[in-house]
C-alpha cells in the first residue's frame, strides 16, 4: 500500500459540498448526513445520524415542533436562543450555557433567536439513543468559557458522563486550537471507535489533507494529531459502530431508508 492510499484509508474527508442546504429568508442550515457523504446505505455513521451548521437571524422563531427517538445537543459559537418546551422548561442556551435534549418517546420545543442578541451560529447535533421510545428529558449545563483554549473539552458521553450524557455509545468534545501547532486528539476509551472531526471554523491539517470550515473528516484511530493551520474551533465525535444504535429516529435516523420507504 502506497503513503497515498494509507493517508487516505485514515483520513476521509468529507468537503463541504457534501451537505443539503435548507431554509430562507433569516433560517439558514447546512446538513451534513456522514453515512451519505461517504457513499454508504446508512446515512448515519454508528451513533453519528445527521450534524446541522446553522445561522440565523436575532428574531427568528422556530416554531413549537416535534422530536422522536432523538438526542440532540445544541453546540452555540455566537448569539443566544430561548428554548420552550412541552415538559415545562424556558432556559436561554448560549455558547456557555449548553443543552442535550433526549428526545425520547414523543418531546416538542421552539426556538427563539434573541432579538437584540448576535447572529446564532451553532450545530444542532442528531445522535442516535441505544433504543427507542426511552422516557423524554433535557438537560442544562453551564460551562465556565466558551472555548476550551488549546486543550479538547468533552460536552457529552454515555454512562452518566459529565458533564451531560447521551443515551448511547457517542462522545462529542470541542476545542479551540492555535494556529502554526500540532496538537494531539484525546485518547480514546476504545481503539475500536469511530472518530468523525468537524471544522467549526479555520483551517486544519490531518496527514496533510486540508479540512476549512464546514469541512468533516472520519479518521482512523491510529491517527493521533491535528495542525491547525488557523486559529480553528473544532468538533471531534466519537462513536462505537458495534454498540446499539436505533436507526429510526425523526431527524437522527437512517435518512436514506426513510426515503426509501
Amino acid at each position: 500500500m502506497t503513503t497515498q492510499s494509507r493517508t487516505q484509508n485514515a483520513v476521509r474527508k468529507i468537503a463541504i459540498g457534501a451537505k443539503k442546504s435548507h431554509g430562507a429568508g433569516g433560517f439558514r442550515i447546512e446538513i451534513l448526513f456522514p453515512g451519505s457523504a461517504l457513499g454508504h446505505p446508512d446515512s448515519g455513521i454508528g451513533t453519528i445520524g445527521r450534524i446541522d451548521h446553522a445561522r440565523v437571524q436575532p428574531g427568528t422563531l422556530v416554531a413549537m415542533h416535534p422530536h422522536r427517538d432523538d438526542e440532540i445537543l445544541t453546540y452555540i459559537r455566537s448569539g443566544k436562543v430561548t428554548h420552550k418546551d412541552t415538559i415545562g422548561q424556558t432556559e436561554m442556551i448560549s455558547a456557555t450555557r449548553m443543552m442535550l435534549m433526549n428526545a425520547g418517546s414523543s418531546f416538542q420545543h421552539e426556538e427563539l433567536v434573541d432579538p437584540d442578541g448576535d447572529t446564532l451560529t451553532a450545530l444542532q447535533i442528531f445522535l442516535r439513543p441505544s433504543t427507542g421510545g426511552l422516557e423524554p428529558r433535557v438537560q442544562f449545563h453551564d460551562v465556565a468559557t466558551a472555548v476550551s483554549k488549546n486543550t479538547w473539552r468533552l460536552l457529552a458521553g454515555p454512562d452518566d458522563a459529565d458533564p451531560l450524557t447521551v443515551r448511547s455509545q457517542s462522545w462529542v468534545a470541542d476545542g479551540q486550537f492555535d494556529a502554526g501547532r500540532n496538537h494531539a486528539l484525546p485518547d480514546m476509551p476504545d481503539r475500536n471507535l469511530t472518530r468523525l472531526l468537524y471544522v467549526f471554523n479555520g483551517k486544519v491539517t490531518v496527514r496533510g489533507i486540508a479540512l476549512g470550515t464546514g469541512d468533516a473528516a472520519i479518521l482512523s484511530a491510529d491517527v493521533m494529531h491535528i495542525k491547525a493551520e488557523d486559529r480553528s474551533d473544532l468538533v471531534l465525535f466519537t462513536t462505537d459502530e458495534d454498540a446499539p444504535a436505533f436507526d429510526g429516529g425523526m431527524f437522527s435516523g437512517n435518512n436514506q431508508a426513510a426515503n426509501a420507504n
